[in-house]
């Protein structure tokens, strides 16, 4: 798969990844064949059958995918929590939950079973507990077909969790548990830790694990040449400036754009201005997910692309639906699909999310995906 002119300067950020391998009790990352390494200046978006939307979504397989470059999310990994209630509680007062359950998610793992369900080659490094939770993430994650070699199971710690607080319209509220998500990681990966990372074809990071993590796998992908996306959701912090300096694409919503710029963001001209900051701040290419106003891409130097939401049927939950997003813009990206492709590729999943409730049960398959695509 060869790169065009336009998606090489796009992906002209090259970048490297410190990561951590576990079979379930140890942290390596080196068991990805050096074959299936990114080679930038061979990929090709005309020349794979899963790059245009003419295929025959039936024909569709995870198999035609097994030789490309995997996608790698570094990240968290969490017990959702669920209270479904008519309105959010005011200052203290306590209300009566209509339901609870408790479902696997956290963004990691989310934007890694969204890879896994499309059908594309995907590994999860992150952490769980010796505990429930833990078990009920890793059994999420391998029925949606994530390679979980990376996969730590630390002992002593509990699994992350997050309390969901699902209103009626859909819309959510989350207070997030760091759990084994914030601790136990190797102070400093050793070379071989990273060869998954130096082995992607993209690498997924978002901000739910250690600044310290991101900012050695972020490094080691670029040392590779493999692009980083990097989900701005998580901590409430500024990003670190290093990590920035490795990262190729930054993807917040607007909430977070504000926050992490310190501007307004109601109108999308303040957006673009916020953009413009983050230009500033060392990142060239902003992924604005702009909840039911679609989404941008935005590239400096280059007008911005527009993409509107593919309405749902019904909202159901929209936990998840940003997660789902930017793991389908990655994984359209790593196939070769045009910047406009990719970005209608990812609001197609995304608006089939949000019509299932749960953040991993709702990531769509591939074939759903391409469906939905034919039929617009």
């Amino acid at each position: 798969m060869a790169l065009s002119p336009s998606q090489q300067n796009w992906l002209s950020t090259s970048i490297t990844t410190t990561t951590t391998t576990t079979k379930h009790s140890k942290t390596t990352f080196n068991n990805i064949p050096s074959q299936i390494k990114l080679n930038q200046t061979n990929l090709s978006s005309n020349k794979n059958p899963n790059l245009t939307y003419s295929i025959n979504p039936s024909k569709t397989s995870i198999t035609q995918n097994q030789n490309n470059p995997p996608l790698v999310v570094v990240g968290s990994a969490n017990a959702d929590i669920y209270v479904e209630i008519d309105r959010l509680p005011k200052e203290g007062e306590t209300i009566s939950a209509k339901t609870g359950q408790t479902l696997a998610g956290g963004k990691g793992a989310n934007q890694a079973a969204c890879g896994g369900k499309l059908s594309y080659p995907t590994y999860f490094v992150g952490q769980v507990g010796e505990d429930a939770h833990g078990r009920l993430i890793t059994e999420a994650l391998e029925i949606g077909g994530v390679q979980l070699d990376h996969l730590n199971v630390v002992s002593n710690v509990p699994t992350g969790h997050a309390v969901v607080m699902l209103q009626s319209d859909g819309q959510n509220s989350i207070i997030i548990v760091g759990g084994a998500n914030m601790c136990c990681w190797p102070e400093k990966f050793d070379e071989k830790d990273l060869e998954v990372v130096k082995n992607a074809g993209i690498v997924l990071l978002q901000r739910e694990i250690p600044d310290s993590v991101n900012i050695q796998v972020a490094k080691a992908a670029r040392s590779a040449g493999v692009p980083v996306i990097l989900d701005a959701g998580g901590m409430e912090g500024p990003i670190p400036v290093e990590l920035l300096s490795f990262v190729d694409i930054l993807s917040p919503n607007e909430t977070e754009l504000a926050r992490l710029t310190g501007m307004e963001t109601e109108n999308f001209e303040q957006i673009s201005q916020a953009v413009v900051k983050c230009y500033k701040m060392g990142v060239k290419q902003v992924l604005v997910k702009l909840g039911s106003k679609g989404s941008a891409l935005f590239v400096e130097g280059e007008e911005p692309i527009n993409q509107p939401i593919i309405s749902a049927t019904k909202v159901i939950d929209t936990t998840g639906a940003g997660d789902t997003f930017t793991a389908a813009f990655a994984v359209a990206l790593v196939e070769g699909k045009s910047r406009k492709e990719c970005l209608k590729f990812a609001a197609a999943a995304a608006s089939l999310c949000v019509q299932v409730k749960g953040a991993i049960p709702s990531m769509p398959a591939r074939k759903a995906v391409l469906d939905l695509l034919h039929s617009l």
